[in-house]
This record gives C-alpha cells, structure tokens and sequence, in this order.
C-alpha cells in the first residue's frame, strides 16, 4: 500500500470516529448548535475550535516544507474571489444543513452510525450535485441556441 493511501486511510479514520465522538455526526446536536435564538447547545464550537490547534500546526510545518513528505508536490487551491456564485451556495448549504442537522461529512460518516436517513440525505446530496452538474453544462448550449435564434431573426 502507498504511504497516500496510508496517510488517507489513517486520517480518514481519525476525521470519522472524531465526528462520532464529538457529536458533530448527531443531526439533533448539530440543529442545537445551529438554534442561536433558542436552546443554543454551544458544544460543537469547543469542537471546531479544537480542529483549528492542529491546522494551525499543520499550516506551520508546511511552510518549513519544499514538498509534502508523501506526494510529490503540494496540491492546494488558489484563492478563489468572493462572487455570486459562492455566496449563493454557501446559502443552500447552509440552508439544508440548518434543516436536516448534517453537511457531507458527518452524512458520510452516519453511514456507519444511522445508515437509512444518512443514506437517504447522501442519496439526495448526490442528486442535488448532479443536478448542478447538469445544469451547468447545459447553460453554454442553451446560451448558443438562444444567441443563434435571435442572429436569425435579425
């Protein structure tokens, strides 16, 4: 097995028994946490807060680093600029978490702990990407198709 898959499978592990342990994978909890005007359960704070400790640990070492110490250079995102298009699905986001108590983590992870909702919720949060998915690449041909119906009744 290749150190990826090893490093992979070891933090895989550890982000999954985390989510379980702390609660974060308990969709009650979760819509407590989210419930600021009412019986607002402030745990799962202590519980994000906890996860900044060791990334910001890990942020330091890899600026000591030339490469990472199991892949072949780092992959990481380009800062990407604020527009509509993030504002308007961290909206859905946030609106199906604030409902349903899970984002795909934790959803991912109650495979294990509540398998029928959680795979219900996974199910739909698959569905919901490929409905994306297709709308976006229909947009450019249904752009041209409109572009060519209005250059032929010019």
């Amino acid at each position: 097995m290749n150190p990826q898959t090893v490093v992979a499978l070891v933090a895989g592990t550890l982000f999954g028994a985390g989510l379980a342990i702390s609660g974060m994978a308990d969709p009650e909890r979760v819509r407590a946490f989210l419930d600021v005007a009412g019986h607002w359960d402030p745990t799962l704070a202590f519980v994000m807060g906890g996860a900044l400790i060791p990334m910001v640990v890990a942020w330091w070492i890899k600026r000591k680093l030339t490469k990472p110490l199991v892949a072949p250079l780092f992959d990481l995102p380009g800062t990407s600029r604020l527009d509509m298009k993030l504002f308007g699905g961290a909206a859905i986001f946030g609106f199906g978490w604030g409902i349903v108590g899970l984002c795909p983590g934790p959803a991912i992870a109650d495979l294990a702990i509540h398998p029928r909702p959680a795979l219900l919720f996974v199910g739909a949060m698959f569905g919901g990407m490929l409905l994306y998915r297709g709308c976006r690449m229909a947009i450019p041909y249904l752009t041209a198709l409109r572009v060519a119906a209005e250059t032929e009744t010019q």
